[in-house]
């Protein structure tokens, strides 16, 4: 089999060996892959300066026969997101992004969360100081959604009865919001109608960002917090949500 040509986003790299990195990449015709870059920590490293951390570009990869670590023959730069790292909630949000990526995109076809994370990216990037936490809601949520993980917001969660208007209660252990009679008795976050409106606005990227003071975005991120450790997480660490949710770096 010969090399694969493919459009591609750094999500994150560590040290191989002495001279080496393993780079673990989202692409758009394979998937999440991880590839060897043999000789990228030498000063005069053919890959330059190019494999930085939410970098995009065009990947040429050369398949293993025997394992899931493949050679990246070539990755050319197309856009270093510097921009990225100039405020933290810019850096947190894209983090997440790439957290998400890492530990569920498929490691196949599929062009959906790649497209969702490029544009994410792109968009935080450019974001106004005051646009950017709306901005990574949406993104975060659409990208739950992308990978599969979507919450039940016409019907109830548990027993698909159609879901009445107004403040209803969102259970993250159900997966979507729970009518009257399955709220009852049930641990979950009250959602006033203007939560619920906001709610449904993070999903749909064709809605109108909603405006929201600060108390209410924290509730928010609370709410996606759970509901990430709920069904993606399984247990496992994510350094980069626990960044986002508890915004730390706000206290420095």
């Amino acid at each position: 089999m010969g090399s694969l040509i493919t459009p591609a986003i750094v999500l994150s790299m560590f040290p191989y060996r002495e001279t080496s990195r393993i780079v673990r990449l989202a692409t758009r015709e394979l998937g999440l892959q991880s590839v060897i870059a043999k000789g990228a920590s030498r000063p005069r490293s053919r890959f330059g300066p190019a494999l930085q951390v939410f970098t995009s570009g065009t990947a040429t990869i050369f398949p293993s026969r025997s394992s899931d670590l493949h050679t990246l023959v070539q990755f050319d730069a197309e856009r270093v997101r510097l921009g990225l790292a100039d405020r933290l909630d810019r850096f947190a949000a894209a983090s997440l992004l790439a957290e998400l990526m890492l530990h569920f995109a498929p490691a196949s076809h599929h062009p959906e969360s790649f497209a969702l994370l490029d544009d994410a990216l792109k968009i935080l990037e450019a974001a106004p100081p005051v646009a950017i936490e709306p901005l990574a809601l949406r993104s975060l949520w659409r990208m739950v959604a992308v990978l599969g993980f979507s919450p039940a917001l016409a019907a109830c969660a548990r027993c698909g009865a159609d879901s009445a208007a107004g403040s209803a209660c969102f259970s993250p252990q159900d997966g979507g919001l729970l009518c009257a009679r399955c709220a009852r008795g049930t641990v979950g976050a009250r959602l006033e109608a203007a939560d619920r409106a906001a709610l449904e606005a993070w999903l749909d990227p064709s809605a109108e960002l909603p405006v929201l003071d600060d108390r209410h975005l924290a509730a928010h991120r609370r709410l996606l917090e759970r509901y990430v450790r709920f069904h993606l997480a399984e247990g496992a660490a994510l350094p980069a949500l626990d960044f986002w949710a508890t915004r730390g770096w706000l206290a420095a």
